[in-house]
């Protein structure tokens, strides 16, 4: 397991520390990194990690990221693997290096230079940005949820515009605290369910001259004919009178062509009033992928690999994700970009690694769909598991439903501290959470 120059041991450099890079890196680290077999490097922008389909509970208020991020040099320091700060922009395949951005803190100083770094194996893991599809005012006008930070700005920014009605002389105008959710799939559903109930509690704070039933207003918009397009049409419907029932608003066949400052505008002449615009229509790999040296990409930027996981046109790139383009040979269709899939693929490559070190063949990755759960927060959870009984698909909801959405979560959680640290941490949780304020206020 030695490096190509024979003199090092072997050099995994993992890109992207998202729940399949970061669940990969430590688990080389503890099998590899501690015995000196590998060293294992794992680089990320950020310094901590959120798994992001809790995204929309950090943007709601109802998740403190400070209890919930993993320090990337810490957990590195504990797992066997280093850390190392940067952000990827291009690839030299012949040198076997990646260039990194210099990066730089808050008031615009460098914490680190541009520079390269060295790798043997090379694994990309970087996950996916929103797609905006070219539409105007997007970039100007919408947050997206894909990182804990944008999540917070939209906090702070609701929470700032809830603060501004209440102390404001006139009374709160039209549309001043309407937030237009611009896709229902997982992301938006959960985030407007989500919303509906954090409001109400900020405003029942003291801020008793916003009406929440008068003044908050949700809507979510959907170009497809139904929320949640990707799932059974059995589970979109039970979320869509949900959603009513709690008095989100929702527009299905609804195409956005312009999002402004004071709301979005629909190809069919409508416009929807909203102070705050999130936009959650539409994933693609991040722009970097698209000329990466040679490698072949997918038309949404995503690295087409084999099923190994690794580049068609470099056996010593892999890689996993929502960046990774693979055929599923069950379905004929691409594997989703799913945190399922990628905590396989994850799975897959550990157990393969000793292969692809030793030169011998690795395994083909086999997708295996579970199902699909969505959480409308305290108000309920939807889902299908799919081969649950025999083989066949169970509709669940409610209670049964929420503890199965959030076992996922511990599932990410066991992958990345071990089963003990994660039974403490939920029961020190449990406890604390009796005197901590029940949303964010800050």
């Amino acid at each position: 397991m030695t490096s190509r120059d024979g003199t090092a041991p072997h050099r995994i450099v993992v890109v992207g520390g998202g729940a399949a890079g970061l669940q990969l890196a430590t688990r080389l680290g503890e099998r590899f990194g501690r015995r000196k077999e590998a060293e294992i490097v794992l680089i990320d922008r950020s310094r901590t990690h959120i798994w992001k389909p809790l995204l929309h509970e950090v943007a709601a208020g109802s998740m403190d990221v400070g209890h919930h991020a993993v320090d990337y040099l810490h957990h590195a320091h504990a797992h066997g693997f280093r850390y190392r700060i940067g952000r990827m922009t291009g690839l030299d395949r012949n040198a076997r290096t990646i260039r990194l951005a210099a990066s730089h803190d808050a008031e615009g100083r460098e914490i680190t230079p541009e520079r390269s770094v060295p790798y043997d194996t090379l694994v990309i893991a970087v996950g996916s940005a929103s797609n905006d599809f070219g539409t105007p005012g997007v970039a100007e006008h919408a947050i997206a949820l894909d990182t804990p930070d944008q999540a917070e700005r939209f906090h702070r920014r609701l929470i700032n515009a809830m603060i501004r009605a209440h102390a404001q002389e006139q009374p709160v105008r039209p549309g001043q605290l309407h937030v237009a959710i611009i896709g229902a799939g997982a992301t938006g559903t959960e985030l407007a369910a989500e919303l509906h109930r954090t409001t109400r509690q900020v405003a029942a704070t003291g801020l008793d001259r916003i009406d929440p039933d008068k003044d908050l207003k949700l809507t979510l918009i959907e170009a497809a004919d139904r929320v949640l397009p990707a799932v059974p049409p059995k589970l979109s419907g039970d979320v869509l009178a949900l959603l009513g029932r709690i008095g989100v608003e929702v527009l299905t066949g609804a195409r956005v062509t312009e999002v402004r400052g004071d709301g979005v505008q629909l190809a069919d002449g409508r416009f929807v009033p909203a102070e705050l615009t999130v936009w959650a229509a539409g994933v693609r790999a991040p722009d970097f992928l698209r000329d990466l040296d040679g490698l072949e990409t997918a038309r949404n930027n995503q690295l087409v690999v084999t099923p190994t996981l690794q580049t068609t046109r470099d056996p010593n790139i892999l890689a996993l994700g929502d960046c990774a383009h693979l055929v599923d040979p069950a379905t004929g269709a691409p594997v989703p970009p799913r945190a399922q899939a990628a905590h396989q693929q994850a799975t897959h490559l550990l157990r393969q690694m000793p292969n692809h070190l030793a030169g011998k063949p690795m395994a083909p990755f086999r997708y295996r769909d579970f199902g699909s759960l969505v959480s409308l927060g305290e108000y309920s959870a939807v889902g299908n598991l799919m081969g649950f009984i025999r083989g066949r698909n169970v509709f669940v909801a409610g209670l049964f439903a929420r503890m199965m959405y959030q076992s996922l979560y511990k599932m990410h959680q066991r992958a990345l501290h071990g089963t003990g640290k994660v039974a403490l941490d939920t029961a020190a949780r449990a406890l604390t959470r009796r005197t901590e304020p029940r949303v964010k206020l800050h």
